[in-house]
């Protein structure tokens, strides 16, 4: 298959969405699928085996690293010489538009997927009128495309009862391997604890963001001194975080990845997550195969995977206090909090990335053959119309 894939966020940006993108393009590439990437400006020339055309975008002062790009961007010449079969706009806002536009020019499928709750943050930072705005516009953007893909079985249904149309399941795998309780190291421990490894240690990871909730842990310490936090991340809340965190025992580390990033979670004792509008939430799937038990809101894409007091401690998504009683309770008891890792390890062993990326390749194949029986059907009715006219 020939895919070209349109995506509002890349690298060098470290989200969701920039994950599960490289997780496909680098199996497109083991498969040995054609692709092609549009992203936005600063993106890498070339990621796996995929060409990445990078485009100009106007930057949001909320999140400067996040750049809209206009609907009629200059992608034709590049899209005619590549001549897919299928474009996949991933997360599409904007650029999506693009690519379900000349979809439509090329009379190929176009396939878009949901990654991010945009009108649910809107509406808790709040701007209510213009999340539903957002909701509005969002929806009208999918329904245009031949398939809506949905990160988990929960937002498929919130996106269903949204007037969402042509919904499907495309979950997120992880890597079993690479994100393993045998990744603990003493050297991260003692960096993760500033050097005070007896002491249990909360791990955070994600984008930091306000709507990630990451200052709901701070007071947790005035409770619980003697608990470590270190916080993996980078975005636009990490200097106001810091300031809040200041004459605490928080470590901030920055962005982590790869193996740096297993050795983190795997030398920790318990995940926290506080953010309560993930459609999936991979570093909860990370962290359960990390072998870590799960303290996080009872909402969220992730409630396909865990299950409540066996690999994990959910709490009402707003209610703070819920949060901290829990973290008062794996801190106080390391023997559940083992058990509660384990048993999240032991569900994440069969959810791998090759099993949801091929997957997503039948979906892709499916697609592209109803389009072509729409098209042969449309063909043929004309002619047998002429046909009948002419006998």
């Amino acid at each position: 298959m020939r895919i070209a894939l349109f995506t509002e966020t890349f690298l060098p940006r470290v989200d969701g969405v920039t994950h599960t993108t490289c997780q496909l393009l680098e199996h497109l590439a083991r498969r040995g699928h054609a692709s092609l990437l549009f992203a936005p400006q600063g993106a890498p020339e070339r990621y796996a085996d995929t060409p990445v055309i990078a485009l100009k975008g106007l930057s949001m002062p909320p999140y400067p690293d996040f750049k809209l790009i206009s609907p009629f961007a200059p992608v034709a010449d590049a899209l005619n010489d590549f001549a897919p079969d299928l474009i996949h706009t991933l997360n599409p806002i904007t650029l999506g538009l693009a690519a379900i536009r000349h979809a439509r020019r090329l009379g190929v499928p176009a396939v878009a997927s949901y990654h991010t709750d945009v009108p649910g943050f809107l509406a808790r930072w709040g701007h209510r009128a213009l999340g539903g705005a957002m909701q509005a516009y969002m929806r009208w953007v999918h329904n245009q495309a031949d398939l809506n893909l949905c990160p988990s079985r929960v937002t498929m249904a919130h996106l269903e009862q949204l007037g969402y149309k042509r919904l499907k399941v495309w979950s997120r795998g992880v890597d079993g391997n690479r994100f393993h309780p045998r990744k603990r190291r003493d050297d991260w421990r003692a960096r993760l604890t500033d050097g005070e490894t007896e002491k249990p240690l909360f791990l955070f990871v994600g984008r930091l963001s306000h709507e990630k909730r990451v200052h709901w842990i701070r007071p947790v310490f005035d409770s619980l001194p003697d608990v470590r936090l270190a916080v993996v991340g980078d975005g636009p809340a990490r200097p106001a975080l810091q300031r809040l965190f200041a004459g605490t025992p928080a470590v901030f580390t920055g962005a982590l990845r790869g193996d740096d990033l297993a050795h983190a979670y795997a030398s920790a004792d318990v995940f926290i997550f506080p953010g309560a509008n993930e459609t999936l939430g991979n570093v909860v799937l990370e962290a359960m195969a990390s072998g870590l038990p799960v303290i996080a809101p009872r909402a969220g894409g992730y409630l396909d995977f865990v299950i409540e007091d066996e690999t994990a401690l959910l709490f009402a998504p707003e209610r703070q206090d819920e949060m901290i009683a829990h973290m008062q309770r794996l801190a106080g008891n390391a023997q559940l909090a083992r058990q509660l890792g384990a048993a999240g390890r032991a569900r994440m062993r069969t959810c791998s990335w090759a099993n949801v990326l091929d997957g997503l390749c039948d979906d892709y194949l499916s697609v592209i053959e109803a389009s072509a029986a729409r098209r042969a059907l449309n063909l043929a009715v004309p002619a047998a119309r002429t046909l009948s006219r002419e006998l």
